[in-house]
């Protein structure tokens, strides 16, 4: 998509700032990182500006040794990023959006995803949108989510709990503004209980009448691990 942004710009307005729990309980080593050490509950948030066309933004933070939240570099990769194709390949459930208007065309992709310590996908929420522009002003905004998660054999894993998605704005607008919000739950192979790890994604996308959009996001984790990170961007 087409915005004012340079790389210089995404860089410093790419913001992320988190709070985290301190550690729960002791969890299952096998989840966790070389130490098996549990890290309780953590909460992570943030926002990334979309980036020039043909590009993406993304940024990974890892929970290090110590529990604490560590921030990978902000950076620019190629627009067919494998996270993003990483998305299209995996268990998902979807809203449909509905048709755009004429005018000048805008796209946005994000997504927000954790992964365990071994780099598997346990879950995540993306979006596709589309916008069209006209006489500063939004002609029509269409917006699909979905979500993904990972299974294990037998039945077992990680399962979609509950789902929603919101917009403020489809036609004639200023701004258009979508929030989706997915609730995952965990029984499987580490947890027979299903009461130990529990996975909220949140994701809102702001549409501009100029063509510029924003992603944020935010996850909350009823139990976490060293090595678990959170990998998000927009493109």
């Amino acid at each position: 998509m087409r915005n004012r942004f340079t790389l210089a710009a995404v860089l410093a307005v790419a913001a992320l700032a988190l709070t985290a729990v301190p550690a729960g309980a002791a969890g299952n080593p096998a989840t966790g990182g070389p130490a098996g050490k549990s890290c309780g509950e953590i909460r992570l948030s943030g926002s990334l500006p979309a980036p020039p066309a043909g590009t993406a933004v993304q940024q990974t933070v890892t929970i290090g040794p110590d529990c604490t939240p560590r921030f990978g570099e902000v950076r620019l990769v190629p627009a067919a990023s494998p996270t993003e194709a990483k998305a299209a390949s995996a268990t998902v459930s979807a809203t449909a959006a509905p048709a755009l208007a004429a005018g000048t065309v805008h796209r946005l992709k994000s997504w927000n995803e954790m992964f365990d310590c071994c780099n598997i996908r346990m879950t995540g929420v993306y979006s596709t949108s589309e916008w069209t522009t006209d006489s500063g002003r939004i002609s029509t905004a269409a917006t699909t989510v979905t979500q993904g998660w990972n299974r294990e054999p037998w039945n077992a894993g990680w399962s979609l709990a509950s789902a929603t998605k919101s917009t403020d704005c489809l036609t004639d607008c200023g701004a258009s503004r979508t929030q989706a919000h997915a609730d995952f739950t965990y029984k499987g192979i580490f947890d027979l209980s299903g009461k130990t790890y529990a996975n909220s994604h949140h994701s809102y996308v702001d549409l501009n009448a100029d063509g510029t959009a924003t992603c944020r996001f935010d996850v909350q984790l009823r139990n976490s691990f060293i090595g678990w990170n959170w990998q998000r961007g927009c493109s």
